[in-house]
């Protein structure tokens, strides 16, 4: 490790070219300089100044020199940051995995609101769909889950809350051949023509899917929003958030179908790790039980509008 006096003396030299110029921007003696300059050649062995021109210039072993020790004083720096503010109850890192269900654009306000403490808190957000929302809990892939869309499983130091309720439609466009069909749609109806579906991302199972009847083709999309505008654009049927299609039904861009075997609203969830919980994850989990924000987030975004 270099003192911060010597790495003073070598960027000052790398700037001024000169000891006599270094020393007056060190406010120092010449001489004293030059000394300071023959001992740190003295304690690496290397030739660290290349005094054979007119300009004082630092040789390729200075040079690293001086750029691996600004490095290690920045690491040293980061690093005397990190330990008090895991001394002070702070995470290190806090890893949030949405379920793909959520946008990301409803957690702005939320992370702005975090920054806002200056915490130091690095924050990695993520997403998953359906059992692979639990899954990266179980795998220690997470910190916390938001938005989970199935019941809690059996996590062991698992807690969890609920965060709202979402309600679903049957939807399709208006040009697709079952539109036309007499309501309430049976499952034989439905089950002959294609499902739009989010792919569950669990990695360890075969995953699952919501409102799909046993035998029916479907169409496994990456998000909800490609599921609603695969929809619009009459490429299959399925189960759509109400809230977020409300302004596509409105403008006939879908059309809700009644059907013989509805479909119950989805509690979502939040999920964490008991076993530690700093200051970090504790601030979410109180800002995620706010009711207006958790709606806001259960609600998502108008899909006319995203």
């Amino acid at each position: 490790m270099l003192s911060e006096d010597e790495l003073a003396l070598l960027e000052a030299i790398k700037a001024t070219g000169s000891l006599t110029r270094a020393a007056a921007k060190l406010g120092k003696a010449p001489s004293t300089i030059s000394h300071a300059a023959r001992q740190l050649e003295n304690r690496f062995d290397a030739l660290l100044f290349d005094r054979r021109r007119y300009r004082l210039q630092l040789t390729p072993a200075g040079q690293l020199l001086v750029q691996e020790a600004g490095r290690i004083r920045e690491d040293v720096s980061r690093l005397t940051r990190r330990v008090k503010q895991v001394a002070g109850g702070w995470e290190d890192r806090l890893w949030i995995v949405t379920d793909e269900l959520l946008e990301f654009e409803t957690l702005l306000p939320v992370i702005r609101d975090f920054d806002a403490l200056a915490s130091g808190v690095s924050l990695r957000i993520t997403h998953e769909v359906l059992g692979g929302t639990w899954e990266a809990l179980r795998e220690g892939r997470a910190d916390l889950v938001i938005g989970a869309t199935n019941e809690p499983p059996a996590i062991a130091g698992l807690q969890w809350a609920e965060l709202g309720s979402l309600a679903w439609v049957f939807a399709m466009s208006p040009r697709h051949a079952l539109a036309q069909e007499a309501e309430p749609l049976d499952g034989a109806a439905v089950t002959a023509h294609r499902s739009v579906v989010v792919g569950d991302s669990s990695r360890q199972s075969a995953g699952r899917s919501y409102g799909v009847l046993g035998g029916q083709p479907t169409l496994a999309v990456p998000s909800m929003r490609a599921k609603i505008r695969a929809q619009c654009e009459g490429l299959g049927v399925g189960w759509l958030p109400r809230q977020r299609v409300a302004s596509l039904l409105a403008r006939g861009l879908l059309i809700e179908k009644q059907v013989t075997q509805p479909r119950d609203p989805n509690l979502l969830y939040l999920g964490w790790r008991g076993e530690t919980q700093g200051r970090a994850l504790s601030w979410w989990l109180e800002k995620l039980r706010e009711p207006r924000l958790a709606q806001r987030l259960v609600d998502g975004l108008d899909a006319a509008a995203a």
